[in-house]
Formats: C-alpha cells, sequence, structure tokens
C-alpha cells in the first residue's frame, strides 16, 4: 500500500513537472494573444476551446481506463460543484493576469508575481488540515528568490497592471486548493472540463458587455481575422488549457498542494529555457541562478526527512478510486 501511495506521488508530480512545462511555454502566446484580441477575448476563446478538446476524451477514457464516471446523483453533483467552483475561480484569475499583462505587466514580471501563489498555498492548506514538512516551508523562500533573480532584471516596482496579476497568484492559490479537494473525488478530466466550459461562459459577459462595444463589432471581428492571433489562442486553448489543466487535476491528486504549487512554480524556468530553444535567446548570470534555486528548491522540498509516521502526517494521501 505505501509503494502504491509513493508511486502514485511521483506519477503525479511528474505530471505537475509536465504542467509546468505546457504553461511555461504558454506565457509569450497569452501576452501576443491578449494584445491582439483583447483579454477577455483571448480568455473566453481559450476556455471554450480547451473544453471542447476533451469532450472526446472522456469517452475514450471510460472504454479504456478505469475512470471514475459518476454513478450517483451525489456523485454529479459533486462533480458539477467541483467543476463550477473552479471555472469561476478560474475565470477571475486569469482575467486579472491577462488584465494585468494588457495594461503593461511584461510577461517577465507576470511569471515572477503569478508565481507568487506558492506563498498562500501552504498559508490555507494549514486551515484545511494539509501539514507540511519543514524542507517545504525552507524551500517556499528560496524559491521566491530564485524567481526574483529569474523574472525581474530591473528590480520590483510596483504600478496598477503588476497589483492585478498579484491578486491573479491569490486566485490561483485558492483555486490549487480547491482542485486539492475535489481531485481525489471526482473524475479529474470530467471536471476539467467543466472547469473550462464554466470560465468560458463567465468570460463572455466582459467580452460581450465591455470588450465589442469599446473596439466596435467590426474592429473585434477584424482583429480575429489574423493567424499571428489565432496561433496563441490555438495553443493556449488546446495546449495550456486543454493539456495543462487537465494535468493539474489529476497529478495534484495524493501530492501536497504546497509540493504541487512548488512543481508548477517551474513554469517560469520552463518559459526561460523555451526562450533559449525556440527564439535561441540568451540567458544572463542572474537568470541562471535563478534557475538553480528554484530547482533547488523543488528537489529540497521532494527530499523525506524523519519518521514514516511523521512523513504519512504531512502529506495528503486521499485514495484515488
Amino acid at each position: 500500500m505505501k509503494k502504491s501511495r509513493i508511486n502514485l506521488q511521483t506519477r503525479n508530480s511528474l505530471l505537475l513537472l509536465l504542467t509546468a512545462l505546457v504553461w511555461g511555454v504558454a506565457f509569450v502566446a497569452q501576452r501576443q494573444g491578449g494584445a491582439s484580441a483583447g483579454p477577455y477575448t483571448f480568455n473566453c476563446i481559450r476556455s471554450f476551446l480547451g473544453g471542447l478538446v476533451l469532450l472526446p476524451v472522456i469517452p475514450f477514457l471510460d472504454r479504456y481506463t478505469a475512470g471514475k464516471k459518476p454513478q450517483s446523483k451525489e456523485e454529479r453533483r459533486r462533480l458539477s460543484l467541483g467543476g463550477a467552483l473552479c471555472g469561476l475561480i478560474l475565470f477571475v484569475a486569469s482575467s486579472l493576469q491577462q488584465m494585468g499583462m494588457y495594461y503593461g505587466t511584461t510577461a517577465g514580471k507576470a511569471g515572477f508575481l503569478t508565481a507568487c501563489y506558492i506563498l498562500p498555498v501552504p498559508v490555507l492548506g494549514i486551515f484545511l488540515r494539509r501539514k507540511c514538512r519543514w524542507n517545504v516551508w525552507v524551500s517556499i523562500p528560496v524559491a521566491v528568490v530564485g524567481l526574483y533573480f529569474l523574472c525581474l532584471t530591473d528590480g520590483l516596482s510596483f504600478q496598477f497592471s503588476d497589483v492585478l496579476v498579484l491578486l491573479c497568484a491569490v486566485c490561483f492559490s485558492v483555486h490549487i486548493m480547491v482542485v486539492d479537494h475535489f481531485s481525489p473525488l471526482v473524475d479529474g478530466v470530467r471536471m476539467a472540463c467543466i472547469q473550462f466550459f464554466v470560465c468560458g461562459a463567465w468570460g463572455m459577459i466582459p467580452m460581450i458587455g465591455v470588450e465589442i462595444p469599446r473596439m466596435g463589432p467590426a474592429a473585434w471581428l477584424q482583429s480575429l481575422g489574423s493567424i499571428d492571433v489565432w496561433i496563441p489562442i490555438l495553443y493556449a486553448g488546446f495546449i495550456s488549457c486543454g493539456v495543462g489543466y487537465t494535468l493539474q487535476i489529476v497529478g495534484q491528486n495524493g501530492v501536497n498542494p504546497a509540493i504541487a504549487s512548488l512543481l508548477m512554480s517551474l513554469e517560469s524556468v520552463f518559459s526561460v529555457l523555451a526562450g533559449m530553444v525556440i527564439l535561441h535567446e540568451t540567458m544572463t548570470g542572474r537568470e541562471v541562478l535563478g534557475c538553480v534555486l528554484v530547482f533547488a528548491a523543488v528537489i529540497f522540498a521532494q527530499l523525506q526527512f524523519g519518521s514514516s509516521r511523521q512523513q504519512d502526517k504531512s502529506v495528503h494521501t486521499e485514495n484515488i478510486g
């Protein structure tokens, strides 16, 4: 049983690492797509695309894997509630993030401020009886320092757009805790699918009520007529949403939320590495130091100290169905 639990945690940690990779590459797409189509339009379309890409996946998994298809009214209610809550929180968080970048926060600073969700997660976890080992508490400030060196090259100064992104980080920390609660109880792919459609439905309200009237219907349609807009939208919808957030929901099952947040904070590291590989950018010594600190913090947080009983108490290990 213990070996099975450890294998589950290892597998899901790798899924969260893959999530960070997907999200890291998505930062450039988000900034380009949001600037061209408008932040609400970008989020609305990408969310619906994320839901659509999962629709054919659900019956496939039901047929060929042992999924968690809801059987009772209570299970369907729990699934709907989890998806609706995650979708609402994701809408608020992604809207704040897109608005922050739209009004001037650079991609690097947005990556740093968003990744600050690693700070509230263990604090929120205390109220939900999610204890952290001492090495996790040590790893969190080390990771924040590393993210600072990695993302911020001109020092830390705040403007209104940065505050929006910082609020987005708080929302993402709440999202992580909600996912932590529901992921062991429901089918992760179904919850992700509901989440995206709920997020997209909420996104239609400001898109129709604010963005289209502000731009004008003709100009709004024209903004969606370029391939340069649809490339980032398609990546953000199919890959960042459809793949990334689904991996998050599945991967968080059985992983302490504080450790999960540290693993996902590697998205900032992967965004810089992706820039090197795809855009042939170079890394400064400051950025290299930042990467080393974040990687060291993540690895240190994974180490096991103390007795087996102490470890078992500190890790959230609800059974997967």
